[in-house]
């Protein structure tokens, strides 16, 4: 069974683990509630626990199926929760899944593709036991922000990368290879923000919503702190699409430049190699009867003004900035 973790807690501090098939008892303390963490179950290890908990099976079924958008959904006095969570490999990054379930005296959390545990969470409310005396609809709360803080360190990742290509399209081109893998963040970018703005409906609605089962009027404005993580999220993605855009768009400017630049360059020795070769080509034409031909100094003198109107030329390109 892929339990992580099945404890119970009264007024907020643990009292024992759960058996492997202790069901929750109808008549719970008031102060009373379970939390179970699974991590990549199979259906039939699910459906135990389904049983166990009284889970609805619509919800169970997109526990399972790990492909589900982030949505908030009721199912008579208990709660399912979709989240997505993120992680970077390489330049790609890979969404997984948490569904949780939650009950007047129950939170079961299932995770999908995500490597980041819960512990961590678990550890930090059993530490803090007037926190975790609120009940599972705060343990909800935790363990969504615990997820959307794990949106900044990829954002943080990308961010770095985004600006060490920003600062370097300014002094070297970029290559094919650069514009393409800038396509690609971009796109992964756009895939990410879409996800980040659903999880923003889904604080939203747990913050702002009507009347849902299984949660505390006291509680739910916690969730106001998982929506102002969750909007800062989208707006620095919003941010890297921006650069990602500004950066490929300053290198196509550069690009033209540059290439301006060099076709003013050899406009102006193409005009200063003219007027030689325009002389050179007239004198070469082997006529008898052409001026100076047959004087001594006409050589130097043709060489001389040849040279004069190069240099004039030459330096006044250089002034207009072509050379």
């Amino acid at each position: 069974m892929p339990i992580m973790a099945a404890r119970a807690y009264h007024e907020g501090k643990f009292v024992r683990d759960l058996g492997p098939q202790e069901m929750v008892p109808e008549d719970c303390d008031p102060g009373d509630f379970f939390w179970l963490g699974l991590y990549a179950p199979t259906p039939d290890e699910l459906a135990g626990i389904a049983r166990r908990f009284g889970l609805h099976p619509l919800a169970v079924e997109d526990a399972l199926k790990a492909n589900q958008l982030p949505k908030v959904e009721v199912y008579g006095d208990q709660l399912f929760v979709v989240a997505r969570t993120a992680t970077l490999d390489g330049d790609a990054i890979h969404a997984g899944e948490t569904a949780l379930f939650l009950g007047p005296h129950f939170l079961v959390s299932v995770r999908h593709g995500s490597a980041r545990a819960h512990t961590d969470v678990r550890a930090r409310l059993e530490s803090l036991p007037a926190k975790l005396a609120h009940g599972p609809d705060y343990v909800l709360y935790a363990v969504l922000d615990f997820i959307v803080d794990g949106y900044f360190p990829v954002i943080d990742a990308i961010e770095d990368r985004m600006l060490g290509v920003e600062d370097r399209v300014m002094d070297t081109p970029l290559s094919a290879a650069d514009i393409r893998h800038l396509y690609k963040q971009r796109h992964e970018i756009i895939r990410f923000q879409r996800l980040v703005g659903m999880m923003k409906e889904v604080a939203a609605r747990l913050a702002h919503g009507d009347e849902l089962p299984a949660m505390d009027p006291v509680v739910r404005p916690f969730f106001r702190d998982v929506w102002d993580h969750v909007q800062r999220a989208e707006y620095r993605l919003a941010g890297l699409r921006d650069i990602a855009v500004s950066v490929i768009e300053t290198n196509g400017m550069l690009e033209q430049q540059r290439q301006g630049a060099i076709t003013r360059q050899l406009a102006a020795w193409a005009a200063i190699l003219a007027v030689p070769t325009a002389i050179a080509g007239i004198y070469g034409m082997n006529f008898d009867y052409m001026p100076e031909l047959r004087w001594s100094f006409g050589y130097p003198l043709v060489v001389g003004a040849m040279a004069a109107i190069c240099s004039a030329l030459y330096w006044r390109f250089k002034r207009i900035g072509w050379l």
